[in-house]
């Protein structure tokens, strides 16, 4: 099958404004929820911010549009020494990122429902309608996918952020010290399939719920 530049712009402009939307929203949790616990880096940093070029990563895009379910943008400056809870503060900050992104699968849902619910004439629907219902189902993918995948207890994911705040103090930095093989361990579970056959039925368990 050759290569079809019309279907690959038209896929770039369905996929790319919810995959901006969804790391922007998340990386900003994360910020946010930091700045409300005491630490205000990633403000000094200009990243409690909306504005998707602050939080853009060229090869996590690239990366989104290989695999088109998983990317990833540049992670928020989080200084977990200052915030008000040192013992748990870095788990609320980890979950506010997969937080806001099931937020927004869910709102996206709603949208879509509402939408393909109400009647347009033909020539709204085919040139209006469609593109932004396919964009809002692929929010919801990409939104849950995100979620989903930055809880799996791998540091530096989210979920091995959260994992670490409730180990023992001794076992959880005895675990900070994986963090360094963290992105070989996650690429080694994509490549053999592990992170398809464990996380994927999840996923696509949660979008059915959606869609």
């Amino acid at each position: 099958m050759g290569f079809d530049i019309n279907t690959f712009f038209r896929d770039l402009s369905i996929m790319a404004l919810p995959f901006l939307f969804a790391i922007t929203i998340h990386e900003a949790s994360h910020g946010y929820a930091a700045y409300f616990l005491g630490d205000d880096t990633a403000k000094r940093h200009g990243r409690l911010t909306l504005n998707p070029i602050k939080h853009i990563d060229i090869f996590g895009l690239i990366f989104l549009f290989v695999t088109r379910l998983f990317g990833w943008a540049k992670p928020v400056p989080v200084d977990f020494t200052r915030l008000k809870y040192r013992k748990y503060g870095p788990a609320v900050v980890a979950f506010a990122g997969p937080l806001s992104n099931f937020f927004l699968a869910i709102f996206s849902a709603i949208l879509f429902h509402v939408l393909t619910s109400v009647y347009f004439s033909p020539v709204i629907l085919e040139k209006v309608i469609k593109p932004v219902a396919m964009m809002l189902v692929f929010s919801v993918q990409i939104n849950i996918a995100l979620g989903i995948f930055n809880l799996i207890p791998i540091l530096p994911l989210d979920g091995g952020r959260i994992l670490q705040s409730f180990l023992p103090l001794n076992a959880a930095y005895k675990y900070s010290q994986s963090e360094r093989y963290g992105f070989l361990i996650i690429i080694f579970l994509l490549i053999t399939n592990i992170i398809d056959k464990l996380i994927f039925p999840i996923i696509n368990f949660v979008i059915r719920l959606l869609i």
